[in-house]
């Protein structure tokens, strides 16, 4: 590999995070799919990144076919390397990027999986709350409900995040975008309940200024989340294919089937794209056809 390569992924790095403003979890994908990507370029003998070729982009996405990637994980990684190439291009490395005009096939937006208000009620009130845990996962759950955070923004809220006077939450959401959402009595009494009394126990001796922690006294990880809410709807008996975004998917859900108006939706989910919010409308249709075929005479 040409010596100046290491720097090359620094300064590409850097571009994604300064200028791109990637989300961190966006960002160590990139990481590893160009690890991977230079790697394969290593082994098939070219030593030079800014030395190759439509034919050894496709060997390399082909291999990776091979050893069973996922479609969208093949156009992510088609989109991290011509990303690479065009900012090469654009820091005058490259007179043009060879592959600027390989066009990334567009995806089928897969339907998230949307829990009804019944299991949204039964998630929320499983927790034991005269316990420490229990008084944590419930205050976790009624503010995703409440707000359809991401996990990512939900586990790196502080105590400064939540307005308890107000009634809102201000977050950094994906390219340090901060944007405000408005919260409900009921999540707000759950997180007051559990500040009053099981942070300072989870915290123990310790001192943070995070909301929410584990067992241990440390920040709770994306992974704890999931486990978290895994293990409740094991205990409930719900077996819809859920993510540790299903709460954030029903939040937008359940407001779109009450009438709110898309624009809302999309200012409160954070998304830079209404589109991205537009998936919600077509999971709303499916469920409107569902009552339509069960409750009408002719269905």
């Amino acid at each position: 590999m040409a010596h100046n390569t290491d720097e090359l992924v620094d300064r590409f790095y850097n571009y994604l995070s300064v200028e791109r403003r990637l989300a961190a979890n966006t960002l160590e994908s990139y990481g590893r799919d160009l690890k991977k990507y230079l790697a394969f370029l290593e082994a098939s003998g070219s030593k030079d990144a800014l030395k190759t070729s439509r034919l050894v982009l496709l060997s390399f996405l082909n291999s990776e076919k091979k050893r069973g990637l996922s479609s969208r994980s093949l156009a992510r990684m088609l989109s991290c390397i011509k990303t690479f190439y065009k900012f090469m291009a654009e820091d005058g490395l490259l007179k043009q990027s060879p592959f600027q005009d390989v066009e990334t096939p567009r995806l089928e937006k897969k339907l998230p999986t949307i829990l009804s208000v019944s299991e949204v009620e039964l998630l929320i009130n499983a927790p034991d709350t005269d316990t420490r845990l229990g008084s944590r996962d419930r205050a976790f759950f009624e503010l995703i409900y409440a707000t359809g955070l991401r996990v990512s923004e939900l586990i790196s809220l502080t105590l400064n995040s939540i307005n308890f006077e107000a009634g809102y939450v201000l977050v950094m959401g994906k390219g340090s975008k901060e944007r405000v959402i408005p919260v409900g009595e009921q999540a707000l009494k759950w997180v007051k309940h559990y500040c009053a009394d099981s942070r300072k126990q989870l915290l123990s001796r310790k001192t943070s200024n995070y909301l929410f922690f584990n067992r241990s006294g440390s920040k709770i990880s994306r992974q704890g989340f999931w486990k978290i809410i895994k293990k409740y709807c094991l205990q409930l008996g719900i077996t819809k294919k859920i993510s540790p975004h299903s709460l954030r998917h029903s939040f937008a859900s359940h407001l779109l089937e009450g009438g709110a108006d898309l624009r809302s939706v999309q200012s409160m989910l954070g998304h830079e794209d209404i589109s991205t919010t537009q998936i919600y409308t077509h999971v709303t249709k499916d469920r409107l056809k569902t009552i339509h075929a069960k409750y009408h005479p002719r269905g």
